[in-house]
């Protein structure tokens, strides 16, 4: 497990934003701190809350609430949930864990405190099956 410091840009349908996001591969999710996604997007409620064990012994972060929101990392647009975390609980701006990792295949090269796609995004599509109809 590692942790690495990017800049990268934020988007959502409220407004975008520069910033300092940590990609940390021991996080198995991608969180952002409330305030910050607020100004970005739309929050709505999880169906069920998720429990996470935190770095700190015996102590449990309930998250009830996300974001989906655009970002990109050295030009290419990319799409996630970023779980909301209150601005008092949170320590960093955003912080992108395994999920998104494994999602856009990300790569952590932690000797030289990078992070770069396995496979560059240079357009996104979606496949139409033989004979079915146009949307």
């Amino acid at each position: 497990m590692g942790v690495i410091f990017k800049t990268v840009r934020l988007r959502g349908s409220k407004g975008e934003r520069e910033v300092r996001a940590l990609f940390d591969s021991g996080a198995s999710m991608s969180f952002i701190r409330e305030g910050l996604a607020r100004e970005l997007g739309m929050i709505e409620p999880l169906p069920d809350p998720l429990r996470f064990e935190t770095a700190k012994a015996g102590e449990e972060l309930v998250v009830d609430r996300r974001v989906v929101l655009d970002f990109y990392l050295d030009g290419d647009r990319l799409s996630d949930e970023f779980l909301v975390v209150s601005d008092d609980w949170a320590t960093e701006e955003v912080i992108v864990g395994a999920s998104t990792f494994q999602k856009w295949r990300l790569v952590p090269d932690f000797e030289r405190e990078e992070v770069y796609s396995a496979r560059p995004v240079k357009k996104h599509m979606l496949k139409r099956r033989k004979n079915s109809p146009r949307i």
